[in-house]
């Protein structure tokens, strides 16, 4: 779809502002025209209605913005009208806001829907001297919300602000109170020509979008009202736009809570629901084969957004990183020195000074004429007609000349222009976790935001009745729940965000709740105990019951039995119970394979060999990890092999990894140790 007009609106969820032309008012404009002030809501309303008249009597069609949420977060709308259709809403607020010039009931609807929900919340900030039932005048005020404070697109609009706000600077929720009505009434109108993006299809003569102007306009110009300059400047862009450009943008899936154009969407897709599924007959399945088959079978779940490179240490980069300029972007002098044409021969040479110095920040503006020199300072830009920097420790100086010993080079002592980087040049690379350095990189050429995938929201459950949690007191007949606490901190240490799930019942009914909720909050869970084919191994029997189970007996030692399955389209990752092979099990498994699903690439962890400082003998078929530390140029192994001396795992500093096949190990013979921080710890 292509568009004739383009037309930008500024809202306000005030009163009438009077006749002088103000801030915090109405704006209006439509590309290649000035902007319109509207003292209030019914002007710009009546002008869109003649505005749409005229343009569809001439077959124009037109894109008009708006700059407040089109919807609520989540769950709103259903809870309001029993419908998550965001129209429901509309017009439900049509139905229950009075609008006039000088007054509106905003403030005490807003406390109305607050009184539908136990508590106070998720509306706040009263703007009026009354006070209003249910409407606290500070969000800290607000004592239960069983809504998301902010929609999906929130999260990647830098500096916006939630719709359960209702005064305050910057404040948009009393915006899509009284913007809201209108819209409903402009779609009713014109019924068979008006489309709301994201919606409905967009094929009719006028499409209606939210828009957040700050993405597209830049400050405004002296004398100039910020929001006139926004709506001509937005406008103004729209109208630019390349046709394929603009239809990428309108490309986006339409959640009930509405988007943002121009707010990149990212759509990871979901994983198969027999991703985990191995090959027929592959029963105690090795562990490379183990590894090779996560790889190849997961894919990133995480979406994406634009982030300031000073808060992106950590995080994994959605996109490659291509330079903005060169570095350096002009030659410079690389020491402290003399700048002039070389190359110079072998011999003494005396070469006159010209008047002046060329420092860092204050370049040298004339040409050096051929044959004088320069005095230049380290990182300065070469003035014009030099190339070489002779030290200036070489250098004798002689009234208005310089005295020095050649051969030099040409070019010797001076860097080129985009030596390092040149612009455009892919710097970093997708699936990389960006490092402090890199940062540094990113500066220097110019990058101030970076595009990165959303952190990895983690869900950690432990399940069994015989659980206690540290810090209470147990019964003789239970033990207290070592793995939630392990497996919640290794997964904050990999850069992930964690959600801890608690401790379940061995309860089927109860489980099943728990594992539904934290499908929709997740992105994968990390489950331990249940995880065999026993009576009370209630976790796989709920995998088995979606269809997606795979029980892995994987032959290896610690942490034989995996349970993974997707619930909801969530993975889900079944660790043995026991706290040491499920430690095992996180290292070997679920750490190179969160890394994909978070967006980063696989990590296989990095060995070395060691000489042992003890002796054991293995048999053939399975591959063992032994709890390990290095002494004396030596690695000691844990003075016990089992699984349930979980104090092991605190000892040692790594593990020794002992092949599939049968091994005779004596002291000093070479073995692969790997350390904690191999496994990203």
């Amino acid at each position: 779809m292509t568009y004739d007009t383009f037309v930008m609106v500024d809202w306000s969820g005030g009163n009438d502002r009077g006749p002088a032309p103000t801030k915090d008012a109405v704006w209006a404009c439509v590309a290649g025209q000035n902007p319109i002030y509207f003292r209030n809501r019914q002007l710009v309303e009546d002008w869109l209605i003649d505005l749409f008249t005229t343009e569809l009597a001439a077959k124009r069609s037109v894109f008009a913005g708006f700059d407040f949420p089109f919807g609520y977060p989540a769950g709103f709308a259903k809870s309001v009208t029993g419908s998550a259709d965001p129209f429901a809403l509309w017009t439900w607020f049509a139905n229950h806001i009075t609008d006039t010039p000088k007054t509106n009931n905003r403030f005490d609807i807003a406390g109305d829907l607050n009184a539908l929900s136990d508590g106070i919340g998720p509306f706040w900030a009263n703007g009026l001297s009354r006070d209003i039932p249910n409407l606290p005048r500070k969000g800290r005020d607000r004592s239960s919300s069983p809504f998301p404070e902010r929609r999906q697109v929130e999260a990647s609009a830098k500096g916006s602000f939630t719709c359960w706000q209702m005064a305050g600077a910057g404040a948009v929720g009393s915006q899509v109170m009284m913007g809201l009505p209108v819209l409903h009434r402009l779609r009713a109108k014109f019924a068979n020509d008006l489309r709301v993006w994201p919606f409905e299809d967009t094929s009719a003569a006028i499409t209606i979008a939210e828009i957040w102007p700050t993405q597209f306009a830049g400050p405004a110009p002296d004398g100039m009202i910020k929001d006139a300059h926004q709506v001509q400047a937005t406008a103004a862009y729209l109208a630019s736009l390349p046709p394929t450009d603009f239809a990428n943008l309108m490309n986006v899936d339409a959640p009930e809570e509405g988007w943002i154009f121009g707010v990149p969407q990212s759509k990871p897709p979901a994983l198969r629901n027999d991703c985990f599924a191995m090959p027929q007959g592959a029963y105690w399945t090795p562990v490379a084969e183990a590894l090779a088959h996560l790889q190849e079978n997961l894919s990133p779940v995480t979406g994406q957004k634009e982030i300031k490179i000073t808060r992106a240490a950590g995080r994994i980069l959605a996109a490659d990183v291509t330079a903005k300029r060169d570095h350096p972007p002009t030659p410079n002098s690389a020491v402290d020195g003399y700048a002039f044409a070389g190359p110079v021969d072998q011999g003494v040479h005396a070469v006159p000074l010209v008047d002046g110095r060329a420092a860092a920040g204050a370049p040298y503006a004339a040409p050096v004429p051929n044959g004088h020199a320069i005095r230049i300072l380290t990182g300065a830009a070469m003035p014009r007609g030099t190339d070489t920097v002779v030290l200036q420790e070489d250098v004798t100086v002689d009234g208005t000349k310089i005295l020095f010993h050649g051969p030099l080079k040409s070019g010797a002592n001076a860097r080129k222009a985009g030596e390092d980087m040149t612009t455009g040049q892919v710097i970093l690379t997708s699936r990389r976790t960006l490092t402090a350095a890199d940062l540094g990189t990113m500066a220097a050429a110019g990058i101030g935001h970076v595009t990165v995938r959303r952190k990895l929201r983690v869900g950690v459950l432990s399940t069994g009745d015989e659980l206690a949690q540290a810090g209470h007191t147990a019964r003789i007949d239970q033990i207290y729940d070592a793995n939630r606490p392990m497996l919640c901190a290794v997964a904050r240490q990999w850069g992930h965000k964690v959600i801890d799930l608690g401790c379940g019942p061995d309860n089927r009914d109860r489980l099943r709740a728990i594992l539904t909720d934290a499908a929709k909050k997740c992105d994968v869970i990390l489950t331990s105990g249940g995880a065999s084919a026993g009576d009370e191994d209630h976790m796989s029997a709920l995998l088995q019951d979606t269809g997606s189970l795979a029980l892995w007996r994987v032959a290896m030692k610690p942490g034989r039995p995996l349970a993974l399955g997707v619930w909801d389209g969530v993975p889900v990752f079944g660790l043995p119970g026991n706290p040491v092979a499920a430690m095992v099990c996180a290292l070997v498994f679920a750490h190179p394979a969160l890394s994909v699903l978070a967006g980063g690439d696989w990590s296989d962890p990095i060995g070395y060999p060691m000489p042992a400082a003890f002796s054991k003998t293995k048999k053939a078929g399975r591959r063992e990890y032994m709890r390990a530390r290095i002494e004396d140029g030596q690695v000691v192994a844990f003075g016990s092999e089992g699984s349930g001396r979980v104090s092991g795992l605190s000892w040692a500093g790594g593990l020794v990894e002992l092949g599939d096949d049968a091994q005779s190990i004596n002291h000093g013979d070479l073995v692969r140790y790997i350390p904690y921080e191999s496994f990203g710890l």
